[in-house]
């Protein structure tokens, strides 16, 4: 699966456990997950939260 985050922006820990939870729904399931498109300061912050935000869902 991807997502296309094109022309989008994450703004907070709030997206970064969204799609958290949505790629841990995934994994469970034996799918990968691929997040595209993020402009520079997303794929900053993305990359510094994301598996730190508890559970992910």
């Amino acid at each position: 699966m991807v997502v296309d985050l094109t022309d989008s922006h994450i703004w907070d820990a709030s997206s970064v456990a969204a799609l958290d939870g949505v790629r841990a729904k995934y994994e469970r399931m034996g799918k990968r997950l691929d997040v595209v498109g993020l402009n520079p300061a997303s794929a900053e912050r993305h990359e510094l939260l994301s598996g730190r935000l508890g559970e992910g869902h």
